[in-house]
C-alpha cells in the first residue's frame, strides 16, 4: 500500500515541467519562508518571540529525534530499492523520518498552537513540503506520515512543557 500511494504520486513527476520545477523548488527551498516567519515572529512583539522560541526548541528536540531514529532504524529510500522517478540528488541514508517534514511541522505546529491563521497557512506548506519530498522521490507517503506525527506531538508536549513552566514561575 505504501509503495502504490508513493507510485501514484510519483509517477506524475516528469509529466509536467512547470509542476516539477514547482515541486522542486518546495523540496529544496520552503525552509527559508519558515525561517522569514520565525524571524518575523522574533521582532514582532514578546508574545510572538516567545512562541519563536518555543518553535527553535522543537526545531532542535526534532533534530536529536531524528538522529536517534537514523541511529538505530534504517529504512532504504525508494530510488535504492526500486526503479523511480528522482528529480534531484538525495543522501543515501534512511527514508525514515524526513527531516525536512520533521523540522517545518515542528515549526508549524509550534505557531499554529499560538495563531490559528498564522499556523493554518505554515500547516498547508508542511503539507505541500512532504507532498513534494515523495514527488521528488526521496520519500515513501509512511515516511512523511510518520515524521509529521511526531514534529506535531514533540511540538504540543513541548508547548504544555512550557505554559507549566510558565504557570510555576508566576507562582
Amino acid at each position: 500500500m505504501n509503495y502504490k500511494v508513493f507510485k501514484s504520486i510519483n509517477q506524475l513527476s516528469r509529466n509536467c515541467s512547470p509542476i516539477d520545477l514547482l515541486m522542486i523548488l518546495i523540496s529544496k527551498k520552503i525552509r527559508f519562508v519558515f525561517i522569514f516567519v520565525l524571524i518575523f515572529m522574533w521582532f514582532k512583539n514578546n508574545s510572538y518571540k516567545k512562541v519563536s522560541c518555543n518553535a527553535v526548541i522543537s526545531v532542535g528536540v526534532n533534530l536529536f529525534i531524528n538522529t536517534l531514529i537514523k541511529l538505530f532504524y534504517f529504512k532504504p529510500r525508494p530510488f535504492i530499492k526500486r526503479r523511480v522517478g528522482i528529480l534531484i540528488p538525495s543522501k543515501m541514508d534512511s527514508s525514515f523520518p524526513s527531516k525536512h517534514t520533521l523540522l517545518v511541522f515542528a515549526i508549524s505546529t509550534s505557531i499554529f498552537l499560538y495563531d490559528r491563521v498564522l499556523g493554518s497557512i505554515m500547516w498547508v506548506l508542511s503539507v505541500l513540503t512532504g507532498f513534494s519530498r515523495i514527488w521528488v522521490g526521496h520519500h515513501y507517503p509512511s515516511d512523511i506520515i510518520g515524521s509529521a506525527l511526531i514534529a506535531t506531538m514533540t511540538s504540543i508536549i513541548l508547548n504544555k512543557i512550557a505554559h507549566c513552566i510558565n504557570y510555576f514561575a508566576r507562582q
